[in-house]
């Protein structure tokens, strides 16, 4: 039963977090230290999700010089770093991982 209390109450904090964005008042402005704060919501997300895909390999922590994903990724964010724009990150990032998968089967 415990457990059914701390799902349900997860699941209605995130709720309520989400809808506190989309319900606000018209015309209601966020605080400035909010407003900084929510600056870094997509590029911590964005790491959250990618992060443990370059790092994990075979379900255990890889890094080292056969981890290719790891490695697509790294050219992937000096590209991202020097351009700034999505297409050659992902095109960069892709090309290397595909070498380097075709070369080593």
């Amino acid at each position: 039963m415990t457990l059914w209390i701390i799902i349900f109450g997860i699941g209605l904090l995130t709720l309520l977090t989400r809808l506190s964005f989309i319900a606000l008042p018209a015309g209601t402005r966020l605080p400035p230290w909010m407003r900084r704060a929510l600056e870094y919501v997509p590029a911590s997300v964005l790491s959250a999700i990618t992060l443990p895909e370059l790092v994990m390999h075979h379900g255990a922590a890889d890094v080292t010089w056969g981890n290719y994903r790891l490695l697509a990724g790294v050219v992937a964010i000096a590209v991202a770093w020097r351009t700034r724009r999505v297409l050659p990150t992902l095109i960069a990032g892709m090309v290397v991982l595909w070498g380097l998968q075709v070369v080593t089967t």
